[in-house]
């Protein structure tokens, strides 16, 4: 692995500080959603299963529509279908709040409640990799500030969601859920970005084509979404609701939140790291730091003590936002402009679907088989996939371009 050394370049310029904002605080709204659902199931009474079946509708209504947000984005422009999601989840947690407020909401709102947010988020999120390289000139760079401050978005999020409820109710959550919506649209819209190339001619299913052949045209890329998914069904799938046993069990409750910061921890400092490392090859550099991501299930399988436990998740954490600056900056700089908000589409898709499938067989799989040996199995396949990312030529081998 080749390392140079960072040439000085101008980030924070106002196009991206109002992106920074965007990102940073509409992913404080992301991460509050679960917690907000949550509380707000179990104090409507539809229990465990309601929780289940509003946040399986917001992940299924991500990954089905995401693919179209990409050909869209593509198509007119992400801003403006960025502006318009955040419009769209403001009015929908909003909305929520207020059925909340004035009583008891039947359980199908909740769930079309929750369709929406996650279909306006696949509409938001492809434009979060394209708009990149037009807020700075130095995408690497920006990657690892925004991956650190992601970090960070992620241990507040839960956090501010628990201590809002405890001191309000579900429906304070909802309204400062749709407040952040509401500024990161605001910041969207003071955007000034250079003129944007696009082509209207093809229809929709052209778009769809023409945006899967630059995916599967490119081994690297397709390369890494098929080890995603072994990864998605064997570790983070199950590695929450795992995890959160095994170490509950072991060191109650507010362990595993004390565990789940660490890892947010390690997050901001694998982003900082990333800032200053510029690697000729950055899928290997990448792929070496994922052989630190199998401490967290290797950790929830042990339950050391809980120092030991946090440290395992920390250094995770690190070698997790490592790969994922390196990741992020490939693809930015690597796919055309014109093509970059569907291919990122096709990658979030096929790295997201495999998911829902670990948790939905985690339950199963925990009641025949003991919670341990699972976790190590887990631990065991991070570490497969950090080694096939090393081991398959294509992405091991691809070379830093335009930056």
């Amino acid at each position: 692995m080749t390392v140079t050394a960072l040439p000085p370049s101008p980030l924070w310029t106002p196009n991206f500080g109002f992106y920074f904002i965007a990102r940073v605080v509409s992913q404080v709204g992301d991460t509050m959603i679960p917690v907000a659902t949550a509380v707000a199931m179990f104090s409507l009474g539809y229990g465990v299963s309601g929780i289940g079946f509003a946040l399986g509708a917001w992940m299924g209504a991500f990954a089905l529509f995401v693919v179209f947000g990409g050909v869209l984005a593509d198509r007119f422009h992400p801003k403006p279908l960025m502006i318009g999601a955040d419009a769209a989840r403001f009015l929908a947690q909003g909305l929520l709040a207020l059925y909340l407020w004035l009583g008891h909401p039947p359980l199908w709102i909740m769930i079309v409640g929750a369709v929406i947010g996650g279909t306006a988020t696949a509409m938001f999120q492809p434009g979060t990799s394209s708009l990149v390289p037009q807020v700075a000139s130095d995408p690497q760079k920006a990657n690892g500030v925004l991956r650190v401050s992601e970090g960070f978005a992620t241990m507040a999020g839960p956090a501010i969601g628990g201590a809002l409820v405890a001191v309000t109710s579900p429906a304070g959550v909802f309204v400062l859920d749709a407040a952040t919506f509401a500024i990161s649209g605001t910041c969207m819209i003071a955007l000034r970005l250079p003129p944007y190339q696009v082509d209207r001619t093809d229809s929709t299913l052209t778009n769809l084509r023409t945006g899967w052949h630059e995916f599967r045209s490119r081994g690297w890329l397709w390369g890494v979404i098929l080890i995603w998914w072994v990864l998605g069904v064997f570790v983070w799938g199950p590695i929450t609701p795992l995890g959160a046993a095994s170490i509950i069990a072991e060191h109650g409750t507010a362990a595993f939140g004390y565990a789940e910061g660490a890892f947010g921890a390690g997050c901001a400092i694998g982003g900082l790291v990333a800032i200053r490392i510029r690697a000729k090859r950055p899928l290997f550099a990448g792929g070496v730091a994922m052989l630190l991501f199998p401490l967290m299930p290797l950790a929830a399988a042990l339950v050391p003590a809980l120092p030991l436990l946090m440290l395992g998740y920390a250094v995770s954490g690190i070698g997790w936002a490592f790969w994922g600056v390196q990741w992020a900056t490939t693809v930015q700089t690597q796919i055309p402009e014109d093509k970059l908000n569907r291919v990122a589409a096709y990658q979030v898709a096929g790295s997201i679907l495999a998911v829902p499938l670990g948790q939905v067989i985690s339950g199963p799989a925990s009641s025949a088989f003991e919670l341990h040996d699972l976790l190590l199995v887990a631990t065991v396949a991070a570490l497969g996939c950090a080694v096939a990312l090393l081991a398959t030529p294509a992405i091991r081998e691809l070379r830093r371009t335009r930056q």
